[in-house]
């Protein structure tokens, strides 16, 4: 998930822009934004589903290479390139390209090992957790009762997950993989967050840092080629760089400006929803108890910071959705 001009999370893919309110809410924005966040719900899914025996790692590289590509042709700008040299924005891009990376890799190895569902109940419901800590580190922000509800959720969520006999796919590394995607995309928040207060243009930025985080993961290509090659590896590809990345991205920023941050948030939690839907319908997917109450956990703390108050101000911030 990436960020457009003017969002800066405060505490994926779910993630947090903050964006004006006293907007009405069209239905095309709505249907934008949430047609992006269908479509990222499906990479776990997806990568089960073609059974390509691709490596995650040059699945990932392939995937980022791919899409940010396409987004770099689409939405970068030279005026806007020229910002990612302003003052403090070099080492935030680098971050930004470092933690894009880690989440890639992270998550679809999280995925093989522990399932579609599980993987992104993991990885998203730590996402809040991460974000919220890192606004505290860099600017300070007051942790709310919300984000502390969330977070005792995720930590009691994972440690079901982790206990023996949690039953379904997942497993000690799985989940540690889906964790670690999730606390990359965490600190991607705040890069971004970062980038946008030194000045740097975030409709550049974005695809740079994917472009740049497949350049960076590249050479596991030529360690592990195997899958790629094959029809069922080059739709794969194909579906993960244009449909989840380039056009899932391009939907979001298309709807997100004409939306308020706390519907942002709530249209955020579709994405996990579908990955738990196909996984469970589709794959066939069973989590055993203990881990069917910890994704519940996950899920439930992800709910408590994504869905707004009865009222708030029209600058709220919330979790963003995810994307990649």
């Amino acid at each position: 998930m990436v960020f457009t001009r003017g969002h800066h999370p405060a505490g994926p893919d779910t993630f947090a822009p903050s964006v004006r309110g006293g907007r009405g809410v069209g239905v095309k924005a709505v249907a934008s934004v949430l047609v992006a966040a269908v479509l990222w719900g499906t990479v776990g899914p997806a990568q089960i589903w073609a059974d390509t025996g691709a490596h995650p790692v040059s699945l990932g590289a392939a995937r980022m290479l791919l899409g940010g590509l396409v987004l770099t042709a689409l939405m970068a700008r030279p005026a806007g390139l020229r910002t990612l040299r302003l003052p403090g924005t070099r080492r935030w891009l680098v971050v930004s390209v470092l933690v894009t990376a880690s989440f890639q890799v992270c998550f679809l190895q999280a995925v093989e090992r522990s399932g579609a569902a599980l993987a992104t109940a993991v990885a998203f419901g730590t996402v809040p957790v991460v974000g919220g800590a890192c606004g505290l580190l860099l600017s300070r922000e007051r942790p709310s009762s919300r984000w502390a509800a969330g977070t005792v959720c995720a930590v009691a969520g994972i440690g079901l997950l982790l206990l023996p006999g949690g039953g379904g796919r997942a497993d000690a590394l799985g989940v540690a993989y889906g964790a670690a995607a999730g606390a990359s995309f965490g600190v991607y928040i705040a890069a971004t967050k970062e980038l946008g207060a030194h000045g740097a243009d975030l409709d550049a930025a974005a695809p740079v840092s994917v472009l740049c985080a497949g350049l960076l993961v590249s050479p596991y290509l030529l360690i592990a080629p195997e899958g790629l090659a094959t029809a069922r590896g080059a739709a794969l590809v194909g579906w993960l760089g244009l449909g989840t990345t380039a056009l899932g991205y391009l939907l979001f920023t298309r709807g997100v400006g004409g939306l308020g941050a706390a519907t942002v948030g709530t249209l955020s939690l579709t994405e996990p929803l579908v990955a738990t839907v196909l996984g469970v319908a589709l794959l066939g997917e069973r989590p055993g108890p203990l881990a069917a109450a910890g994704a519940a956990l996950l899920l439930g703390g992800l709910v408590t910071v994504s869905v707004p108050e009865r009222r708030r101000t029209p600058e709220d911030h919330l979790p963003e959705p995810a994307g990649r």
